[in-house]
C-alpha cells in the first residue's frame, strides 16, 4: 500500500526515517548502488518529498503504528 510522506526524524544512528500518513515509519538511504536516493541527503530535499508516496510493507502486514520521537 501506498502512503504519503508526512515528515522525517533520524534514527538513534543517525539514519533518516520517512514518516508515513499511515502512521509507520520508513527508513530512507541513499546508499549506491543499492538505493540512489540523493534527496536524503539535505533538508531541502527531503522537504521536495513531502507528500511523496512510498510502499508501506508494514500496512500490507496490518501491523500497528510506529512510535515517533517527540
Amino acid at each position: 500500500m501506498r502512503q504519503p510522506i508526512t515528515g522525517f526524524h533520524t534514527d538513534d544512528d543517525g539514519h533518516g526515517v520517512a514518516q508515513l500518513a499511515c502512521g509507520h515509519n520508513q527508513h530512507v538511504r541513499h546508499d549506491p548502488p543499492w538505493m540512489n536516493r540523493v534527496w536524503v541527503t539535505s533538508p531541502a530535499g527531503r522537504q521536495s518529498m513531502i507528500g511523496h508516496p512510498l510502499q508501506c510493507r508494514k500496512c500490507e502486514e496490518s501491523a500497528p503504528q510506529d512510535d515517533r520521537p517527540d
